[in-house]
């Protein structure tokens, strides 16, 4: 018959060597001492690492086989010592200790040693950082380039009309209603879609654009829905996203809104009340978590009247309204843009800070813009490609611009204009003959730099012998 008390025995033998063979499987060293510190075990793993067989290490002192040991100090005091750095075999290395307790009684204490040397966790720990870094990097670069170029404060004016505007797009930025921007051709109206994306809680995701009058008519839908694969002759294999697809917890922007196919409206009015569409050539009811902004330079109540323009979807996008005058209209601007446009966006490499004489300050309050801001832009960057000093002259600046290109002039009589020239022309001639054609000191006696000099030379075709 079984003997119960062989079976008990055998039954702890296995338990005991299953035990042991955790305790050697264990890939860093493990140690237990008693609380005396006295090894009462030791894995196969530490004892290799020690160069000694385990049978030898039980029943020492754990200061025998590491001089530094502190297995005993954990037992005595009970307090576990995680995350220590000990000098091992010429190696740092990080161990653990923890004190064992029975029914409340320390009865031993047991110690993990990781064999990774701490040369290798400052390496380790070195190139976590770099990682970390070039995510963050990589994550500022995501949103640089999934973001906007401008922000509200990009928007130059000191005129009421545009700070009253900048603090209306200020309030559009904290919801997500739709925004719709009015304003003529060369306003600023992306500028304040920019703007306001970016002051926005959506800043950190998409604004995607789109001009709905430079996209043809039969594409325009894949643009904005995207298409599946095989959708239509020539769609790429693997499909495409459409624009509200890119701008899931963004902005879209449709600029020219007014310009948008009569029979494209509809289709738009669905995604902007229920969030979803379908790609072209495919089944799949997508959502996007979006907002909308909208611009126009066209009057979209008589393109309504018209029959050009869907009045429900007039009404869904013209919850905000901004209305951007014209230039003309704001001539307190007029001075301030054109000086940030001289002076703070350099287009070329060396470009420096460029004045604006009086009379050429005259000259932009006088004209009309009819092109806006785009054209005052246009304008200063001609001025700066050909002027030969370092302030922008009436002479500089489109003849268009000149108010004697404009002046009725009597028979007798001879513009101021002409006048100017005329003597600036015989200052010069007078400069180059006292000095003998040089131009420096010519220059210098006219107290004018040469570039300006010898542009002036070209404009009234003076010769080097100082002739006309």
């Amino acid at each position: 018959m079984p003997n119960p008390e062989c079976e008990d025995i055998q039954f702890v033998k296995d338990q005991l060597e299953l035990f042991q063979l955790i305790f050697d499987s264990i890939h860093n060293g493990a140690i237990v001492t008693d609380i005396d510190g006295i090894v009462t075990h030791l894995n196969k793993a530490y004892a290799d690492f020690l160069g000694v067989p385990v049978a030898e290490c039980i029943g020492k002192h754990c200061t025998e086989l590491v001089e530094s040991s502190r297995m005993h100090i954990v037992a005595r005091t009970g307090r576990p010592e995680i995350n220590h750095m000990q000098m091992i075999r010429g190696k740092n290395i990080v161990v653990y200790r923890f004190p064992i307790k029975k029914e409340g009684r320390v009865i031993s204490a047991f110690g993990l040693v990781m064999f990774q040397d701490v040369g290798e966790m400052v390496r380790l720990a070195k190139r976590m950082h770099e990682l970390e870094s070039q995510l963050k990097r990589y994550k500022e670069k995501q949103v640089s380039l999934r973001s906007t170029h401008y922000t509200l404060d990009s928007i130059v004016g000191s005129s009421r009309t545009i700070t009253d505007l900048k603090q209306d797009a200020l309030m559009a930025a904290t919801n997500d209603y739709p925004v719709l921007i009015v304003g003529e051709s060369g306003t600023g109206k992306e500028l304040f879609a920019q703007g306001i994306h970016h002051a926005s809680p959506r800043a950190v995701h998409p604004f995607v654009q789109i001009n709905c009058a430079a996209i043809p008519k039969d594409l325009l839908e894949a643009e904005l829905f995207g298409y599946d694969r095989g959708a239509f002759t020539g769609a790429l294999s693997g499909g495409k996203p459409g624009k509200f697809e890119l701008a899931n917890k963004g902005t879209i922007f449709l600029d020219e809104i007014g310009d948008l196919p009569l029979e494209m409206q509809p289709k738009l009015l669905r995604v902007l009340e229920e969030k979803v569409f379908e790609r072209i050539g495919g089944n799949t009811v997508m959502q996007s978590d979006f907002r909308v902004i909208a611009a126009t330079n066209q009057n979209l109540e008589r393109l309504i009247e018209a029959g050009r323009f869907r009045r429900d979807l007039y009404y869904r996008l013209n919850v905000i309204s901004l209305s951007i005058p014209p230039l003309k209209a704001r001539k307190d601007d007029i001075v301030p843009i054109a000086r940030h446009l001289l002076g703070c966006s350099p287009q070329q490499p060396g470009d420096h800070e460029v004045g604006l004489s009086p009379l050429a300050v005259d000259a932009l309050l006088g004209h009309s813009w009819p092109g806006n801001v785009r054209e005052l832009a246009n304008v200063l960057d001609r001025a700066k490609a050909t002027m030969g000093g370092e302030t922008v002259e009436l002479e500089d600046l489109p003849v268009a611009l000149r108010p004697s290109a404009a002046m009725p002039v009597d028979a007798g009589t001879m513009p101021i204009q002409q006048v100017k020239a005329d003597a600036e022309k015989a200052a010069i001639v007078a400069a180059l003959k006292k000095t003998g054609n040089n131009k420096v000191k010519a220059a210098a006696l006219l107290s004018i730099n040469r570039p300006l000099l010898y542009k002036k030379m070209k404009k009234y075709a003076i010769a080097l012998d100082g002739k006309g």
